[in-house]
């Protein structure tokens, strides 16, 4: 036998092996979908200097579909002068159940207007679920239609 039909015949084995036990404890990506309903209270008035204002908000949402949940959260935005700009943080604790997995986490968005076009980042916490939730991971995505606020969540937990 030549060492090199040897060599791949070993290859073979150790992949036929090894990948699958490795892929065994892989998460699988997993993505929900539904709607929610959002509440936003300002709190106190803005402050405005050179024409940008920045304000603090409270979140309060509820959230229908593959995740049954509430949201609360606090926001802080900046308004530009500049007509479709502006720009928001927010950390909001999601408590209820993901696919029927019950717990709590942590959601962190960061999200710009630059006349117009829209940048949103919407991402879980590291280390923020609790519950049957631990260790989940994320990012979150939604979309305005017709007014309804709908979401697409793809994420994976050990």
């Amino acid at each position: 036998m030549r060492p090199v039909s040897l060599r791949r015949r070993w290859l073979a084995l150790v992949a036929a092996v090894a990948l699958p036990t490795a892929l065994q404890g892989a998460p699988m990506a997993q993505t929900a979908r539904g709607s929610f309903t959002v509440q936003m209270t300002p709190q106190g008035e803005p402050a405005a200097a050179d024409g940008v204002s920045t304000g603090r908000v409270a979140l309060a949402k509820r959230f229908e579909g593959d995740l049954v949940a509430t949201g609360h959260g606090e926001m802080l935005t900046a308004l530009t002068p500049e007509k479709g700009s502006a720009g928001y943080v927010a950390i909001e604790r999601v408590t209820g159940t993901l696919h029927g997995r019950s717990g709590s986490f942590v959601f962190q968005h960061s999200g710009t207007m630059d006349r117009g076009a829209q940048q949103l980042s919407i991402t879980v916490v590291p280390g923020s679920g609790t519950g049957a939730l631990a260790g989940l991971q994320g990012t979150f995505r939604l979309r305005i239609v017709d007014g309804q606020h709908l979401y697409e969540f793809e994420y994976t937990l050990p």
